[in-house]
């Protein structure tokens, strides 16, 4: 296995965002963030609405609801200067029914400047897992940079990663050693292959039984196969989750 073995593994995704409800400039904003994932404007009759709601559909199956307020709060209208600043840090995240179930699915998104707002949906489900491993306390969290450099360099990310260390986790970071962080009571896996360089993966693994607050496991896997180009998905799978973090453990 690899790490593109996993993201290979995973289907495109077969779903569609639909927006129900009164037109409005947010519905161009949401098709803007998700990259080549559908997002039409539709009526329907069996849902009931206050407000511009957006729904999660496999095939004419609605998986999951949200409103776009909702969507807007926690993605639309941000960027990605209050994770790197730490204005939204470790407690901030609150993820909208149809962004927490769009596990599984897998993406293609691109950075700045091709596009203004798909990496932030990597930006938001790394730090929703790194949430999930601070609340549980317990477990193992292992994290890529591409350059170790960015944890210092970012003051929100470093934040996030002292907090970490303060509890039972047992925390690893990978990347290019071009800075390895200082002080930082984590263990630190330096180097130069393709995949330090490329991979983005925040995988978090709990400890024997799921912890106090019921969280399991949940695991982030990109890889940047074109300049600022990022192919990849995350899970809550269980068995998958190990997997993963079993081929890090011996391969990195």
């Amino acid at each position: 296995m690899t790490l593109q073995s996993f993201v290979e593994d995973t289907g495109p995704p077969e779903c569609t965002l639909a927006v129900v409800g009164e037109d409005g400039p947010l519905e161009s904003m949401l098709s803007d963030a998700f990259g080549d994932l559908p997002v039409v404007a539709e009526s329907r009759g069996d849902v009931t609405t206050d407000g511009e709601t957006v729904l999660l559909l496999e095939g004419e199956e609605i998986v999951a609801s949200s409103s776009l307020m909702d969507l807007y709060d926690a993605l639309l209208a941000i960027n990605s200067d209050l994770y790197v600043t730490g204005a939204r840090g470790l407690g901030d995240v609150e993820l909208p029914e149809v962004l927490a179930n769009m596990d599984e699915f897998r993406f293609t998104l691109r950075g700045y400047p091709l596009a203004h707002k798909e990496k932030l949906l990597l930006i938001v489900i790394s730090r929703y897992i790194e949430q999930i491993a601070w609340e549980a306390g317990s477990g193992t969290i292992r994290s890529s940079f591409q350059r170790l450099s960015r944890i210092g360099e970012e003051v929100g990310t470093r934040d996030v990663y002292d907090q970490l260390a303060e509890t039972d986790l047992s925390v690893h970071v990978y990347g290019v050693p071009d800075r390895p962080p200082e002080d930082l009571e984590v263990s630190v896996h330096g180097g130069y292959t393709d995949v330090y360089r490329d991979a983005w993966f925040v995988v978090y693994r709990p400890e024997g039984d799921r912890p106090w607050n019921g969280a399991g496991g949940a695991a982030l896997v990109a890889l940047e196969t074109d300049s600022r180009v990022w192919d990849g998905f995350w899970t809550y799978d269980d068995d998958l989750v190990a997997d993963i973090e079993a081929y890090i453990d011996r391969a990195l």
